[in-house]
């Protein structure tokens, strides 16, 4: 019987059918925001108690050893680019991608700072190359990850659904080839150990950088830079800044590092390395008038030389031979991808598209600068009241993300509720994340300048 000729008691119980699976894939698919205040929530009371025991290694020892290297990682072949939408591969090398190691020890403890030119350290990337560094029997106790935050890079170590789609997926080989920089970055670095001296340094660059969440918020200016100086007078620092890698058009078919890649290469003309970690980018994007090469180049050298003219002022040569590191775990809400304000996408379903990976902030003292990790992209507009807190506790703060763990951003849990793409599309886990992480890196704060 043609479906039109149906009786209307056999059209009801067609469209109720329809109206009952329909139901199911909502029921399934879909939940509520949960706005329980995270202080009420388990996950805060295993964060506090990870945090009341957290072990810590290292000491000091009275002097410093430190050591640097890098390696060029650029695959043989073109792979896809990240990030902004599926590029497809890069047509041609702008410029290569490198590994970077800086490895810092005392003969008790040695700590590696490993920097990528990628847009991030994925939690399955670190992985793998923590399980290559421990094949290889590299001679370090923790690595720090860092990444420039390149949105012109090479994609290919992002597995899942999603990161198959848009980020290039998982390519084995690229990997290994990544892995291999690394072992030999960290070897190079080993072997050049030495007596190093400390500095640190900041530079406002606040022309430079601006908060695209709100025009006229508050960001975080500061070019952040700790440098060794060895016996011979070689130099290699790790610097931070603020301003996300996103100078460069989406159109732009060539491998990148964007600005950080020719920042640290004019920096690297006075001294041998440079490691450019991503900072506070939460927030925070480059004031450049242009998207080309050439706009990148000279909005990277007119950063270069504000570093250059800063002097080192009061708190530059640092005396403190302290090595100390440790590793938080931080628990957190279930996932909360929103389609509105008050529904989201059931975690099962975020697990399966993009991954169920743990979350953690590194802790690190060399003499009186104090690091620290985040899983998430943090927004800089937290920094002023941290780096105060810091400094009244006589130490220097520097904060890096891409630490091996995503959590999508962290921002001002008063914006939790807008329809900005930092706050709905790319927040993860739920409300009061702005609250919880100042509360736990003012906390880590605290247990630093104990130690």
């Amino acid at each position: 019987m043609p479906l039109f000729r149906l009786p209307i008691n056999r059209w009801l119980a067609y469209l109720l059918y329809l109206a009952g699976f329909l139901l199911l894939v909502v029921l399934a698919t879909l939940t509520t925001v949960d706005w329980t205040p995270y202080r009420e929530k388990s996950y805060y009371k295993k964060t506090m108690a990870a945090l009341d025991s957290l072990s810590v290694q290292g000491a000091d020892q009275g002097f410093l050893l430190g050591g640097w290297a890098s390696a060029n990682m650029t695959p043989e072949e073109p792979v896809p680019l990240v990030a902004y939408r599926p590029r497809g591969n890069y047509e041609f090398v702008q410029d290569s991608s490198f590994v970077k190691a800086m490895v810092v020890g005392n003969g008790d403890f040695t700590l590696a700072f490993l920097n990528y030119e990628l847009l991030l350290v994925h939690p399955k990337l670190a992985t793998a190359l923590q399980k290559e560094i421990e094949a290889q029997e590299i001679p370090v106790d923790r690595v720090y990850f860092t990444a420039t935050h390149t949105h012109s890079g090479m994609g290919g170590t992002i597995p899942g659904p999603i990161g198959s789609l848009a980020l290039g997926g998982w390519n084995q080989p690229l990997v290994d080839r990544i892995a291999a920089g690394t072992v030999q970055a960290l070897r190079g670095a080993i072997t050049r150990m030495d007596t190093v001296r400390l500095s640190y340094k900041k530079s406002n660059a606040g022309n430079f950088v601006s908060n695209r969440l709100v025009a006229g918020d508050p960001v975080d200016p500061f070019i952040r830079q700790f440098s060794l100086e060895n016996t011979a007078g070689k130099r290699a620092s790790l610097v931070t800044f603020s301003a996300h890698a996103t100078c460069l058009s989406s159109r732009f078919m060539g491998l990148s590092g964007d600005y950080p890649f020719y920042f640290s290469k004019g920096l690297e003309a006075k001294q041998e390395l440079v490691l450019f970690a991503a900072g506070a980018v939460g927030s925070h994007r480059p004031t450049i008038p242009g998207n080309d090469i050439e706009n990148v180049r000279k909005y990277a050298a007119e950063l270069g030389t504000i570093v250059t003219e800063t002097p080192e002022g009061s708190s530059g040569e640092q005396t403190e031979t302290t090595l100390i590191a440790a590793k938080l775990p931080l628990y957190l809400r279930e996932p909360h991808y929103r389609i509105s304000n008050d529904w989201r996408i059931r975690p099962w379903l975020f697990d399966w598209a993009i991954g169920d990976y743990p979350a953690h902030f590194d802790l690190v003292k060399i003499g009186n600068t104090l690091f620290i990790s985040s899983s998430g992209e943090v927004s800089g507009v937290f920094y002023e009241s941290w780096e105060k807190k810091a400094a009244a506790l006589g130490m220097n703060l520097m904060i890096t993300t891409f630490n091996g763990g995503y959590i999508g951003y962290i921002t001002p849990d008063e914006y939790y509720k807008e329809s900005y793409y930092e706050v709905r599309d790319m927040n993860f886990y739920g409300p009061y994340n702005g609250a919880y992480f100042n509360e736990v890196i003012g906390k880590l704060i605290d247990l630093g300048a104990g130690l």
